[in-house]
C-alpha cells in the first residue's frame, strides 16, 4: 500500500507600500489550499496560464516576462501555482520582481514544512535550443545564490535584464535555500533566461523527491536543517 502524506501547500498575501501579492502553491501539483484567496481562484485574466488533470497555474504580475518565467518554472517543477501581484510599476519593475521571488520563496519554504525523507540535493541542466543552463540546489536552510546568467539584453520584454538574476536571488533568499544557476552558452537572451528557470524547476522537484525508505529522516549530518 502506498504511503499517505499531508498535502505540501501554501497560500499568502503579501502587502506592502510597493506591492500587494497573493500566492498559493502546491508543490505536488493538484489543488489549492483550502485558504487561498478568492481573488486567485476567480482570476481568469492571467497572463500565463495552463490547467490539466495534475496542475493549476495561472499567474499575472503584470510583468508579461516574469509571467512566462514563473510559469515554466511551475510547469516543470510539477507545482500548481497561482500568483496576482499590482505593484508600482510606474516606477519600475524592480519591486514587482523582487518581491514576487521573495513571496514564492516564503510559500515555498512554508508549504516543504521540515524537509524529512527528502532528496535534499537537486541539478539539472536543461537546454532551450542553443542555450544550456545548469541549476544546483541544496535545501540547507542557508539561504545563499550564486547566479550567471551572461545576460546582454537591457531588457527582456518589460523585465530588465538585471532583474532575472535577481529573481534568483531573491526566491532563495525567501525559500532560505543554497542556489547555484549558470547558463553555460547561448547567443539569444530570452532562450538564456529561460533555459535558467526550467533547470531550476528540474533540480527543484530533485530535491523535493521523497526518498523511499527515508521517511522521517533529516538528510543532514547535523541532524537539523531548521536551525
Amino acid at each position: 500500500m502506498a504511503a499517505s502524506y499531508p498535502p505540501r501547500w501554501s497560500a499568502l498575501a503579501r502587502d506592502t507600500n510597493e506591492t500587494k501579492i497573493q500566492l498559493a502553491l502546491n508543490l505536488d501539483g493538484g489543488d489549492f489550499p483550502p485558504d487561498t484567496d478568492a481573488r486567485l481562484l476567480d482570476d481568469q485574466d492571467s497572463h500565463a496560464s495552463q490547467a490539466s488533470k495534475s496542475q493549476k497555474i495561472a499567474i499575472d504580475t503584470g510583468i508579461g516576462f516574469l509571467d512566462h518565467m514563473l510559469h515554466a518554472l511551475a510547469k516543470h517543477a510539477n507545482w500548481s501555482l497561482a500568483i496576482k501581484c499590482q505593484g508600482d510599476l510606474h516606477i519600475d519593475d524592480h519591486h514587482t520582481a523582487e518581491d514576487v521571488c521573495i513571496a514564492l520563496g516564503y510559500a515555498f519554504a512554508k508549504a516543504l514544512g521540515t524537509p524529512t525523507g527528502l532528496a535534499r540535493y537537486g541539478f539539472a541542466y536543461t537546454p532551450l535550443d542553443e542555450a544550456l543552463s545548469r541549476a544546483v540546489i541544496d535545501l540547507s536552510n542557508r539561504p545563499y545564490s550564486v547566479v550567471d546568467l551572461g545576460l546582454k539584453r537591457e531588457f527582456l520584454g518589460k523585465l530588465s535584464c538585471e532583474m532575472v538574476p535577481h529573481c534568483f536571488q531573491s526566491f532563495a533568499q525567501g525559500a532560505r535555500v543554497t542556489l547555484h544557476v549558470h547558463c553555460l552558452h547561448g547567443e539569444n537572451d530570452h532562450h538564456r533566461a529561460e533555459s535558467a528557470f526550467k533547470a531550476l524547476a528540474v533540480a527543484v522537484k530533485m530535491a523535493t523527491s521523497r526518498v523511499a525508505g527515508k521517511e522521517g529522516e533529516v538528510p543532514s549530518t547535523k541532524g537539523t536543517l531548521t536551525a
